[in-house]
């Protein structure tokens, strides 16, 4: 597993990307955990781990624009769970999905870039499968004459014997 990338975190706000040696700001950070990094997040001062905060504070920051991932109904349900004795029950629940949902995106994904590498890979499966098909039909329907023709030559002038 890579190691997470440092994060540390100033008494004035500002966060330090210690790896890239500048200061970022919180959609910085969205940037790169959607690329697939992951991060830790320390108080400069005392090491504390500010991780979890720093990623709600960015999926607050999200949830202001354009369309929420986390409607009304399943904020209120979260809140429910809190202190309820199914809440590691519900935890486990959200992370699995949520792995498996990140899964199937990323065979997805797979899919998509080898058929783009190979364009013509989907049009020539198809293809194949055509003449597999048109193999077979032709076999059906030369079967049915196939016997006919079988029993012409022994019938056939060529074929007979001469009668003495």
């Amino acid at each position: 597993m890579t190691e997470a990338r440092v994060i540390k975190k100033y008494a004035n706000r500002r966060l330090y990307d210690a790896t890239a040696s500048r200061h970022v700001t919180l959609a910085d950070l969205r940037k790169l955990i959607a690329a697939g990094e992951k991060i830790k997040v320390l108080d400069d001062k005392s090491g504390e781990d500010l991780t979890r905060q720093i990623l709600l504070q960015i999926i607050a920051e999200q949830e202001q624009f354009g369309t929420p991932v986390l409607s009304t109904e399943l904020l209120e349900a979260i809140v429910r769970f809190y202190g309820n004795p199914v809440q590691q029950v519900f935890t486990r629940y959200i992370e699995q999905s949520l792995g498996g949902i990140m899964k199937q995106q990323r065979a997805m994904q797979e899919e998509m870039t080898r058929a783009l590498r190979t364009p013509m890979a989907p049009l020539a499966e198809l293809a194949r499968q055509n003449m597999e098909l048109w193999t077979q039909m032709q076999a059906s329907m030369l079967s049915s004459v196939a016997p006919k023709q079988a029993a012409e030559p022994e019938n056939s002038e060529h074929s007979r014997k001469p009668q003495p």
